[in-house]
């Protein structure tokens, strides 16, 4: 693999490359194989069978304070071959790897702030409203999102400010309904406002987008479309709380909303009694449209996005940690925002397994009984179940 790497690296570079330009070298990677099934799938909502993600690059100086980072990706399904005996040849496979992510970084800018220029991931896995990269420990996250942008940021043991400007990457025209491209613009504010209290706040403007409703692209030239946000962080010993709040604008004017603006709300409760960590989440959401990564559970979660309902969500789950395994069971109650009909009851049960601080084993199963809202293919119960391998180097 790291020869591969630098082969790669070096064909990326050109030739000649000058001695002096690879400096530093770390290279990077990940290796993610999830192979899952469904009970009822129909229309292939789901990714069922046996899904494999490569992620490999490397990050090096270029001079004195300023670091570009390269990192290629593949995605495959088993038995997705030209001769699924002998497999397909390697142009097959290189026509199917991707650049996600190349940038450089100016670090020490004005001797505090960093600058990154370039395609690149951005925000935390877990969060709901802005994520833009892969997921793990999920069959339905395996592909990622990138950007095109410029991120400016600061941040000292109190505070952290991040500014980004740049585009959405397109995805394959005429897929699936959402965003196909466009502006982004955005700033993100953290600060500790105690040794135990942490308050952020945020904002993102997308404009001149264009979208797919589910039958033809949409462009809105000139138009707006966001959302704004608060969040509070408590987290006091071996107890942590959290509060989430965001609405959306969208129009002529930034920040204008409308009658039936989108928004949500989110609570998060949390309690480490060392090898059990009892858990309690709530949503209340109307119709918020966000780029996040708020996937809960193995499988309503996967079939529709929450925020983008008009829902309330409970969850009440419990960790265990018992050496290197991890086993978490949940609960999950999705009901539409008024509770005048029957909720959606989803019940999943997940272990994880520690080989060593690189590799993680992972398995998980779901059951699903579907209420008044029973997804596009009306069955009344569901189950899933899904093994996978995490690598990373």
């Amino acid at each position: 693999m790291k020869k591969l790497l630098g082969l790669l690296l070096v064909l990326t570079m050109g030739y000649p490359v000058s001695a002096d330009v690879l400096k530093n070298v770390d290279l990077k990677g990940e290796v993610q194989v999830i192979a899952s099934d469904v009970h009822h799938n129909p229309n292939d909502l789901y990714n069922s069978g046996t899904n494999l993600r490569v992620f490999a690059g490397a990050s090096f100086d270029l001079v004195e304070d300023v670091r570009a980072n390269l990192l290629f990706g593949y995605t495959n399904t088993w038995g997705n071959a030209t001769n699924s005996e002998k497999g397909s040849n390697i142009q097959h496979y290189w026509d199917n790897v991707d650049l996600a992510e190349a940038n450089i970084v100016l670090s020490n800018l004005f001797d505090c702030f960093e600058l990154t220029i370039g395609r690149q991931f951005y925000g935390d896995e877990d969060s709901a409203v802005m994520y833009f990269g892969p997921s793990h420990y999920n069959a339905e996250g395996n592909g990622w999102k990138a950007l095109d942008a410029v991120k400016f940021n600061y941040s000292d043991d109190y505070k952290s400010f991040t500014m980004i400007a740049g585009k959405l990457l397109a995805e394959e025209p005429l897929a699936t309904e959402g965003i196909l491209e466009g502006d982004v613009y955005g700033a993100d504010f953290k600060l500790n406002l105690a040794d135990n209290l942490q308050w952020q706040v945020y904002g993102y403007n997308f404009h001149n987008v264009s979208y797919f409703d589910g039958t033809d692209v949409v462009a809105d030239d000139d138009q707006n479309y966001g959302f704004y946000g608060t969040k509070f962080v408590f987290n006091p010993e071996a107890l942590t709380l959290a509060a989430e709040y965001a609405r959306n604008f969208g129009g002529e004017r930034l920040f204008k909303e409308h009658k039936d603006t989108g928004y949500f709300v989110k609570a998060d409760a949390a309690l480490n009694l060392e090898a059990f960590t009892p858990r309690f989440a709530f949503v209340y959401t109307n119709g918020f449209d966000g780029l996040g990564n708020y996937t809960p559970g193995l499988l309503f979660g996967d079939l529709t996005d929450v925020l983008a309902q008009s829902m309330r969500l409970f969850n009440v789950g419990v960790d265990y940690n018992v050496g290197k395994w991890t086993f978490a069971l949940d609960g999950f109650s999705f009901q539409e925002r008024e509770g005048h009909h029957s909720a959606t009851l989803e019940a999943d049960l997940t272990a994880k397994y520690a080989h060593n601080e690189y590799v993680d084993l992972f398995a998980g199963i779901g059951y699903a009984k579907y209420g008044h809202a029973k997804t596009d293919f009306g069955q009344k119960d569901n189950t899933k179940g899904q093994l996978g391998i995490l690598v990373k180097f």
